[in-house]
C-alpha cells in the first residue's frame, strides 16, 4: 500500500475534514490550529484517492491563494494496519492528474540543459552513424531528452491544454531539428557514410517499424503515470527518433533528395505512433480535466488528435506497404 500525505494550508473555516473523512478512504489525519487565520490540516490517503481529494478542493468555493497544498511521498507509516489478508486490486496505480501535469509541464520547457542535451546527443548519434556503432548510437540516446516534450504532446492533447501543447510541439521540434542541422552540415562538408550499416538500417523502413514506435510510445507514457520517467524508458523513445532524424539530415546535405524520402517516412511514422499509443494510455488511464468547460474541451481536443494522429499514421503505413510491395 502507497501512502502519500496532504497538507493543507487554509482558513479555520474553509475545510471540512468530517467531510473528507466521510467520502475519501482517509487512513489517518492530523489538524494544527496553531496559526491565527489558518490552520494545517495533514491528511495521509493511499496514492490511488490523492486525485479525488485535490479535485474535491479544487470545487470548493474560493478565491485565489486561499489555500494552499503540498503534496509529500511517505516512505513508511506506523503503527501498520492489521489486515485480513486478501487479493490485492489490479487496477493501474498511478500518479494524479496534478503531480503529472507538473512533471510533463517541466518536460516541456526548452531548458539551456535540454538544449545542450540534444545538441550533444546529435553529435554522438552523428559520430555512431559514421562509425557504425550501435553502442554509440544507444549512448546518444542516453543523454536525448526527446521523451519528456514528445510525450507532454500527447498529455496536452488528452487534457485539451493548447498552451503546453504549443509549447510541447516547439520543443520537440528543436530536438528532432538539431539532429537534423548537425548531421546535413557534417554530410554537406564531408561524404555520407553510405555504407555504415547504421546508416543503411535508417534507410529501410517495414511494419515492424511502426510496432515498435507505438510500443515505445505507449512505455514512455506508462513511465510517466508510475513516476518511473527515467533514461531507460527515453532511450526506446530516442532510438525511434533520433538516428533516423540524423540519417535524413545526412541525406539533406548530401543532396541525396530521392534517398532522404525513407528516413523522413520513418521519422514521421514513429512521431505518430508514438504520438498515438501515449494519447490511447493518458486515455485509458482516466487522466482528464476536473471542471465542466476544460472537460468539453479535453473531449473535443482528445478526439481531433486521435484522429488526426490516426490518418497520418494510415497514409504513412500505406506509404510503407507501397514501398516494400509495389
Amino acid at each position: 500500500m502507497k501512502l502519500q500525505l496532504l497538507e493543507i494550508y487554509a482558513p479555520q473555516d474553509f475545510l471540512d475534514i468530517e467531510d473528507i473523512e466521510d467520502n475519501f478512504s482517509v487512513v489517518s489525519y492530523w489538524v494544527s490550529e496553531k496559526f491565527k487565520e489558518q490552520k494545517l490540516t495533514r491528511i495521509l490517503v493511499e496514492t490511488n484517492d490523492v486525485e479525488e481529494i485535490l479535485n474535491y478542493l479544487e470545487k470548493l468555493p474560493s478565491e485565489d491563494d486561499t489555500y494552499q497544498v503540498m503534496l509529500l511521498p511517505v516512505q513508511t507509516y506506523l503503527p501498520r494496519e492489521k489486515k485480513e489478508p486478501q487479493e490485492e486490486e489490479k487496477d493501474l496505480q498511478r500518479a494524479s492528474r496534478h503531480e503529472l501535469f507538473t512533471t510533463i509541464t517541466g518536460a516541456s520547457h526548452m531548458s539551456v540543459s535540454y538544449m545542450w542535451f540534444i545538441i550533444f546527443s546529435a553529435f554522438v548519434a552523428t559520430v555512431g552513424v559514421i562509425k557504425s556503432s550501435p553502442a554509440v548510437v544507444i549512448g546518444a540516446m542516453v543523454i536525448a531528452p526527446i521523451i519528456g516534450p514528445v510525450t507532454a504532446v500527447s498529455f496536452a492533447s488528452v487534457l485539451g491544454d493548447f498552451k503546453l501543447l504549443r509549447r510541447s510541439i516547439l520543443t520537440s521540434l528543436f530536438g528532432l531539428g538539431v539532429p537534423v542541422l548537425v548531421a546535413g552540415v557534417f554530410s554537406f562538408l564531408f561524404n555520407a557514410p553510405v555504407n555504415s550499416d547504421e546508416f543503411i538500417s535508417r534507410t529501410i523502413i517495414q511494419i515492424i517499424d511502426v510496432i515498435a514506435a507505438l510500443a515505445s510510445g505507449a512505455a514512455g507514457a506508462l513511465s510517466f503515470i508510475k513516476r518511473n520517467e527515467g533514461a531507460l524508458v527515453g532511450v526506446m523513445v530516442s532510438v525511434a527518433l533520433v538516428p533516423p532524424a540524423v540519417v535524413l539530415g545526412m541525406n539533406l546535405g548530401a543532396a541525396r533528395w530521392e534517398e532522404a524520402l525513407i528516413p523522413f517516412i520513418l521519422l514521421m511514422v514513429n512521431v505518430n505512433s508514438i504520438m498515438l499509443s501515449a494519447v490511447i494510455v493518458f486515455w485509458l488511464s482516466g487522466i482528464k480535466p476536473n471542471n465542466w468547460q476544460d472537460l468539453q474541451k479535453a473531449n473535443i481536443s482528445r478526439k481531433y488528435s486521435l484522429l488526426y494522429v490516426s490518418i497520418i499514421a494510415l497514409v504513412l503505413i500505406t506509404a510503407i506497404i507501397f514501398i516494400n510491395f509495389v
